[in-house]
């Protein structure tokens, strides 16, 4: 084998355990539903809703798919020039599949996402984030805040802490967050999850997703 071809078959086969091994990003620390003790500031701003949405990635071992999914209403507080506190909503009946250009293909993935298997949005629609503690961190180029608050989805509420890059100024605030993963299981989205079924061979899709929020709120 040539040395070209050698480099190229190393390629490859990185790219393969990279598909492999679930979507990328820093795990969030997860755990029972803080206190949120702040329930006002100085000035609330509403949230950009055209402005504002949540990235998501998926994973399985034959490769992956990714979208969108908007931001419905929301609020941030502040005091002191700092976010104290606030709370959106996520609207799950706009999740959008963006990889996928086979309309047939896209909508019945989209419906799939939708149904009982996964998100079941007929029966929960919405998801709701409310922020219980801001920390300013140092030493990460990505982030100047840590953020944990309650996720609650499909009635479950567990506390999630994530990086964000915040920016407040006079015109308001932008937070964005480099991509982190949750385990999509503790909100008892189960399809598909290796852990939970024993007979799934190749044919799973890994507990953790990827996600990533555009927050922008003005005054």
């Amino acid at each position: 084998m040539t040395k070209i071809g050698k480099i190229l078959g190393l390629l490859l086969v990185t790219g393969i355990i990279a598909s492999c091994g679930g979507p990328q990003g820093e795990k969030a620390a997860t755990g029972e539903a803080q206190d949120v003790t702040v329930k006002s500031g100085d000035v609330t701003l509403p949230v950009d809703l055209a402005a504002s949405n949540v990235e998501w990635v998926g994973t399985k071992p034959t490769g992956q798919h990714n979208g969108t999914v908007n931001i419905s209403a929301g609020e941030v507080m502040l005091k002191d020039g700092e976010i104290v506190g606030g709370k959106f909503t996520i609207d799950l009946n706009s999740i959008v599949v963006l990889d996928l250009t086979d309309q047939e293909m896209n909508a019945k993935l989209l419906g799939h996402l939708k149904s009982a298997d996964f998100f079941e949005v007929e029966t929960y629609p919405t998801a709701v984030f409310e922020i219980a503690s801001v920390a300013a961190v140092s030493g990460n180029p990505e982030a100047s805040h840590n953020i944990t608050g309650n996720l609650t989805m499909k009635n479950i509420t567990k506390s999630v802490t994530f990086p964000a890059m915040v920016n407040v100024s006079d015109n308001g605030v932008t937070a964005t967050t480099p991509a982190f993963i949750i385990d999509r299981t503790e909100w008892n989205v189960q399809y598909g999850s290796k852990k939970l079924f024993d007979n799934l061979k190749d044919n799973f899709i890994h507990d953790e997703m990827s996600l990533k929020i555009n927050l922008k709120a003005e005054i």
